[in-house]
């Protein structure tokens, strides 16, 4: 008994160190969700299950008349030309995060951080994370970046704990290959 209690407290006494280590993940000041409302095109992200095979990516969001945003993530599987895979959710702001924090579910009851970490002033491009920095998108609000701005975001990714070597770019039409 002795030998499980103490090795709880080595495994409890890890966590913490490691999660000390990473400072906690801060996002934008404020978001006006009337400009960030629209048509997001994917630039790169951390390679996820749900988005396995997937190019063209877009998100897309929208009032609901009960208040919520709509969500509709779309991409087409294997190729450019592949299956069109779509698929609808909702979201929420976090009380008390100037709208920079969301709540989004697809999946009934269950609900994921949304948490959007960097913003052009002008909402010509975004940066969306979660707090364990497992997941993570660039996004446009066109099909293709400029290489220097793509290399100053992902460099201030960096100073906020993200692995630049996990960044994978998204295939869109009419992007250089």
């Amino acid at each position: 008994m002795t030998k499980v209690v103490l090795a709880s407290l080595v495994s409890m006494a890890a966590v913490a160190a490691v999660s000390a280590a990473e400072p906690p993940l801060e996002v934008v000041g404020t978001v006006d969700l009337d400009r960030y409302l629209g048509t997001w095109y994917e630039i790169a992200s951390y390679p996820a299950w749900f988005q396995r095979g997937c190019t063209a990516v877009t998100a897309e969001y929208s009032l609901r008349d009960d208040g919520l945003i709509r969500v509709v993530n779309s991409c087409h599987k294997g190729a450019l030309d592949g299956k069109l895979k779509q698929s609808t959710g909702r979201a929420k702001v976090v009380e008390g995060s100037n709208k920079a924090k969301l709540k989004v579910s697809f999946f009934g009851p269950f609900w994921g951080d949304y948490w959007i970490v960097d913003l052009d002033p002008e909402y010509r491009w975004a940066v969306v994370g979660v707090p364990s920095r497992k997941y993570l998108w660039v996004l446009s609000r066109t099909r293709t970046m400029d290489e220097a701005l793509y290399q100053e975001i992902v460099g201030r990714l960096q100073a906020k704990g993200y692995d630049k070597a996990r960044l994978v770019r998204t295939l869109q039409p009419g992007a250089a290959q």
